[in-house]
């Protein structure tokens, strides 16, 4: 590891803060969201203190500079995932990502290659998140496109075994995850993206869960659209992003109409401007735009592939401390192959949630419920999990005082 956790520390000053009668902080939530360094801060404030003006729409010396400010932040995401500038759409998370490639489909034209029939099929997996799921659904009903999915087996993978009967000459769109925000486990996309393309369907990947955490080159994974959220990679909340292949953003219709997104307009028709202004209705999330390429290049100067190393090690250290605790079950791989630093887990006889709460007394910050995640919770037979999710700012310590609260709370819920 060529970074120390304790100087990255100093780098978020939420962890100058005690909490629970003066607790250390220990943040095991940021698969949810994570905590924000004083370079993304002061970006977002030096914008709005400086620069502030509507991107695209003024001639006056802000407006050039909200201009240069916003579009380089866009140079700086597709370098971080080695896309083109204008493959780059700023959304307002990735769910917004996401429903504007779903509903996108659905205002598609006959003749399109986005429009949907009930001829045609929608693969989603049972491992997705709400945002990955009830989008396509949704889209399924709208258009009467059949919904069908690849299964979970009890080892926390994605079943492939019929992929064939799955993925089929019908199959318009193949939605996955890339990494599950409850497993941990990391899917195999290689099999998944040859199928999908075998069969002409679109690749739309949920990396809410892996670019935060590992280096991602979208050429090298072969999707068509890749999704993710601003403030799971220590940028600002407010700002997603949608990369897609140009030729298909160029054929996509588009999700919000308005300003800023057109070519030409007379009372009756318009046209749209190119990709990626063509889906940028609107005054766009600026200065969170600039916050998040402020946070790329925090990340970058650490190095993607030395955060994913730290990472690996520290789950490693979780897996094998938690596991020797009693009674409880790590819902999601066993093993540290194939997945990422999440780890949820049930404690016997205790509900997720009270063991939340004690840990929660403890100074520790946790994620409890199904999260987000319904579907995969009944096939992996819980009602809930308590989930600790790590990052380049947490250490052995973290995971240390994670397991000392856990079998305190079995100590104190014994009690009763």
């Amino acid at each position: 590891m060529s970074f120390s956790v304790a100087e990255v520390r100093k780098d978020f000053p939420i962890f100058e803060r005690t909490i629970r009668d003066g607790k250390r902080l220990v943040y095991l939530d940021s698969g949810a969201t994570a905590q924000k360094p004083w370079a993304v801060i002061n970006a977002e404030s030096d914008f709005y203190s400086k620069h502030n003006a509507a991107v695209h729409r003024g001639a006056h010396q802000l407006a050039e500079e909200a201009t240069d400010a916003y579009e380089g932040a866009r140079a700086i995401v597709a370098a971080f995932i080695g896309a083109h500038e204008n493959e780059v759409i700023f959304t307002k998370s990735a769910t917004e990502s996401i429903n504007l490639v779903a509903y996108a489909m659905g205002n598609a034209e006959a003749g399109n290659r986005f429009a949907l029939t009930s001829a045609d099929s929608i693969v989603v997996t049972e491992m997705e998140h709400h945002a990955n799921l009830i989008p396509w659904q949704q889209l399924a009903k709208r258009t009467g496109a059949q919904l069908s999915w690849f299964k979970v087996t009890q080892d926390s993978r994605l079943d492939l075994s019929n992929i064939e009967q799955i993925i089929t000459p019908k199959t318009k769109v193949v939605a996955v995850t890339h990494q599950s925000n409850v497993l941990g486990t990391i899917n195999p996309l290689e099999a998944i993206v040859k199928r999908a393309h075998e069969v002409g369907a679109v690749v739309v990947l949920d990396a809410c869960q892996s670019v935060p955490h590992m280096s991602v080159d979208v050429a090298a994974l072969g999707v068509d659209f890749l999704a993710f959220s601003g403030h799971k990679a220590i940028g600002p909340t407010g700002v997603g992003v949608l990369w897609g292949k140009a030729q298909l953003l160029d054929e996509l219709p588009p999700f919000l109409t308005g300003g800023s997104m057109i070519e030409t307009v007379t009372m009756t028709s318009a046209t749209w401007a190119p990709v990626p202004q063509k889906f940028e209705a609107g005054v766009p999330n600026m200065a969170q735009a600039v916050g998040l390429g402020a946070a790329f290049q925090y990340l970058s100067a650490l190095g993607m592939d030395q955060i994913r190393a730290h990472e690996i090690s520290l789950t490693d250290y979780a897996l094998k401390k938690m596991l020797t605790i009693p009674g409880i079950r790590i819902v999601g791989p066993q093993t540290n192959e194939s997945r990422g630093a999440t780890i949820s887990f049930t404690v016997k006889d205790i509900h997720p949630h009270d063991i939340g709460q004690y840990v929660d007394s403890q100074g520790i910050a946790l994620r409890t419920g199904h999260h987000c995640a319904w579907p995969l919770a009944k096939c992996m037979n819980v009602p809930a999990t308590t989930r600790a999710s790590f990052y380049l700012y947490n250490d052995e310590h973290d995971v240390d005082a994670l397991v000392e609260a856990i079998t305190g709370a079995q100590e104190y819920f014994g009690r009763f």
